[in-house]
């Protein structure tokens, strides 16, 4: 298939049993010819708040939630992440030209590039290109919830 994804992975999302990452989701909108955030919202509900959970980690409390997106050239997107202590989300590099911005509301994340990583404590944030490995990950001794925007 165009986007990579086998066969297998697109029939088990379909029949529910499929634990798909976003990078994988957003490559199989892009195949598809729409965007991430029509594959995966109600089309009845307004984008620009939108609050639906879309990846939940092991801990009960780790989870993304989109929260909204704006029309731009793609789909320009916001969310709300929390993760439990010692959780980490590893993503898929996103295409070229994509970048996040992130914003710590409580707790303090380590984000691990290739190359590098870099702590953001409670009250700071980050900018960085997301054509790239990286990983979100829990260093603090309480929840870490962020804001994450996408945009390309």
């Amino acid at each position: 298939m165009a986007s990579g994804i086998s066969r297998r992975m697109i029939v088990n999302l379909e029949t529910g049993n499929a634990n798909i990452s976003l990078g994988t989701l957003d490559r199989l909108a892009e195949a598809l010819n729409t965007s991430f955030l029509k594959l995966v919202s109600n089309p009845e509900r307004e984008i620009r708040r939108l609050e639906e959970v879309m990846w939940r980690g092991v801990g009960p409390q780790s989870q993304a939630t989109l929260l909204g997106a704006a029309p731009a050239r793609h789909d320009t997107q916001l969310w709300l992440w929390s993760l439990e202590v010692g959780e980490r989300y590893t993503a898929d590099p996103d295409p070229e030209g994509w970048h996040e911005m992130i914003f710590v509301l409580q707790g303090t994340l380590r984000l691990d590039f290739d190359t590098e990583s870099q702590i953001v404590p409670a009250n700071d944030f980050t900018i960085y290109s997301s054509a790239q490995n990286y990983a979100y990950q829990n260093v603090g001794d309480g929840v870490l919830r962020f804001i994450r925007s996408v945009s390309s």
